[in-house]
């Protein structure tokens, strides 16, 4: 409240005070669900294991997707609270409820915590040991908020890392035993896809990258084009050597599947362009928008269910 001989406070004062609530679609946008297609990796190990003909599969393999996008939600509120004053300075994330002054952080980090008890509860009545994992999950991106994304290097090995949670959760979830050759190739694209997405920030916001990401003035353009060749190499052999390892044969019977690296090839040369050419510095984004990109992705999910079962 104001009185005649004090000005209104700002928008950004006042959720900075905790007086702002935020609007439903404010609320929606800060829970990030588009962010949720990433949590789809918990459902890879249902696919490949050949256990997707079981409902009782089907249905712990779902829970623990929607577990993981419970978890990631409240991850996404206190990353928000903790990232606003450096939001501001990006030409698109300024937008996000918080950085613009719409919801107050104190609000956003109440909500994380629910959710993040909800979530951990919900792991453990899944299974036990899906519960460590979703506790590990979510130390290590505390750990990241607040000291390894501003590490060189770490920032993007602690991307990978959650990935390959999120493998190992979906197979803990349907209680099958998961391929290093398949852990090996989701991490190895998740490092593909980090530093792609910091060579599109850098070209993104010149100069002022490292206003917005302090990490990014240690990367150079040449540096992440180089890691992003090799990286696109070493994925596409992991998974070659995951078609042709012998627990994938038991389930797919022949070489067949290996033949799904054409989708796989094309999906990464696609994305890459994009990187360089258009907006493709998000792969959510780029996967939600690209046509060509989504109509990829269904085609190998297509081939190998048929490959497999």
């Amino acid at each position: 409240m104001t009185t005649p001989f004090q000005a209104p406070q700002s928008r950004q004062a006042r959720a900075e005070s905790g007086e702002r609530a935020g609007s439903i679609a404010d609320w929606v946008q800060l829970v990030r669900v588009p962010q949720w297609i990433k949590n789809f990796f918990v459902l890879a190990p249902l696919l490949f294991s050949g256990e997707a003909t079981r409902l009782n599969g089907i249905a712990h393999a779902i829970a623990a997707f929607a577990m993981f996008c419970l978890l990631a939600s409240a991850i996404y509120l206190w990353n928000d609270a903790v990232d606003a004053r450096a939001d501001r300075a990006h030409p698109i994330k300024r937008k996000r409820p918080i950085a613009a002054g719409r919801i107050a952080a104190r609000h956003a980090t109440i909500a994380g915590a629910v959710l993040a008890v909800v979530a951990l509860t919900s792991a453990w009545l899944i299974a036990p040991p899906l519960a460590v994992i979703a506790l590990t999950y979510l130390g290590l991106n505390v750990l990241y908020t607040f000291r390894l994304k501003e590490m060189v290097l770490l920032d993007v090995f602690a991307i990978a890392a959650f990935f390959i949670l999120r493998l190992l959760a979906g197979a803990t979830a349907i209680g099958v035993r998961p391929s290093i050759w398949l852990l090996l190739c989701g991490g190895l694209l998740a490092l593909y896809l980090g530093f792609t997405k910091r060579r599109h920030e850098l070209s993104t916001l010149g100069s002022g990258s490292a206003d917005h990401r302090s990490v990014l003035s240690h990367y150079s353009p040449a540096f992440l084009d180089q890691m992003s060749g090799v990286l696109l190499a070493v994925t596409v052999v992991s998974y070659i050597m995951y078609t042709v390892s012998s627990e994938t044969a038991k389930n797919a019977g022949d070489d067949l599947l290996t033949y799904s690296t054409v989708f796989v090839l094309y999906g990464v040369f696609r994305y890459l362009y994009l990187v360089h050419q258009r907006d493709g510095g998000s792969p959510t984004r780029t996967l939600l928008t690209d046509r060509a990109l989504i109509a990829n992705v269904f085609l190998w999910v297509a081939y190998c269910a048929w490959v497999i079962y």
